[in-house]
């Protein structure tokens, strides 16, 4: 992509974004204050996560990400 063309995507993601605050505005002062629906792709609600320790049994024997097994060495 040349840099205009990135400039032009830019520039149709801010007007989306001024169009979305400006629906959500309108929504607010005209007392519908329901949150628009989340855009494709994203998650429609919050997952929680315990703050409890994970049980270090489920990593027995469990490969480092991007380093490898324990007992060997890298190349």
């Amino acid at each position: 992509m040349s840099v205009q063309d990135d400039l032009a995507a830019v520039r149709r993601r801010l007007q989306d974004l001024e169009h979305t605050v400006e629906e959500l505005e309108r929504r607010v002062r005209s007392g519908q204050v329901a949150p628009p629906a989340p855009a494709s792709g994203r998650a429609a609600s919050m997952v929680t996560i315990p703050d409890a320790p994970y049980d270090a049994g489920q990593w027995t024997d469990v490969d480092d990400e991007g380093l490898g097994a324990r007992d060997r060495h890298a190349p």
